[in-house]
């Protein structure tokens, strides 16, 4: 799997230049990620790239625009295990006790019916960049309810939290792509659960003039869990 830049530079507000759409469907067909200046939420799925943003449909990205953050990855045929009646704890041990071992990157997509899903979007920023908490303190959140669709997302290991998400991370968009956006809390009705495993991960960092002088430390593990969400059981 690949991804561009690292989450704590979206914590620290660096988040100016990207990676373009094209160059994304070039590295993979599954994934997730967020819009330029942090204006949504993008879903790869199936080689189509979508943003979810504020007020709007999912819509297809053009080739030309920008993603500040992305993490993609060719997802294989794989063997699909039923899952069914489960809130996000029960769901998140189900992923982790499919996995391959806890020192991988697993791609995590999910087919099915959702009872309830609560998602966001954050809205797009202007200059001078936010950091990422301040950013979702203003983000808009929806929840739906008996939603068919997919979820689309990754866990990753312990020791790269803050250069990624560590743990698990999805993204939702419904079958009729009516809404789409960061999961924060789920309920799965009845679906399929398809996980692969990846030994190597390739990082491409930004080389903006903000970036290259802004000094990343990691010390920013209590803001990752609130931009994250929780696992607040959404409204039926």
């Amino acid at each position: 799997m690949t991804q561009f830049a690292v989450l704590d530079a979206l914590l620290a507000g660096t988040y100016e230049s990207g990676i373009t759409v094209a160059e994304v469907r070039g590295l993979g067909d599954f994934g997730i990620g967020c819009c330029e200046e942090l204006g949504g939420e993008v879903i790869v799925l199936d080689g189509e790239v979508f943003e979810c943003t504020v007020g709007e449909q999912p819509d297809r990205m053009r080739d030309d625009q920008i993603l500040p953050f992305v993490d993609v990855c060719r997802f294989p045929a794989s063997f699909a295990d039923p899952i069914a009646d489960c809130d996000l704890p029960a769901f998140t041990a189900q992923v982790e006790q499919s996995l391959v071992s806890r020192n991988l990157f697993h791609a995590v997509r999910v087919d099915g019916v959702f009872t309830a899903v609560r998602v966001r979007v954050t809205p797009r920023q202007e200059h001078p960049y936010r950091p990422l908490a301040e950013v979702t303190s203003g983000q808009i959140e929806s929840v739906l309810a008996d939603a068919r669709g997919t979820l689309v997302g990754f866990w990753a290991p312990a020791i790269y939290q803050g250069i990624t998400v560590a743990g698990l991370h999805v993204h939702f968009i419904a079958e009729d792509r009516s809404i789409g956006g960061h999961v924060l809390d789920v309920i799965v009705g009845a679906a399929e659960l398809r996980l692969a495993a990846y030994s190597r991960f390739n990082l491409q960092l930004p080389t903006d003039d903000l970036f290259l002088r802004t000094e990343l430390t990691h010390s920013e593990d209590h803001r990752i869990v609130a931009v994250e969400g929780g696992a607040v059981a959404p409204a039926s």
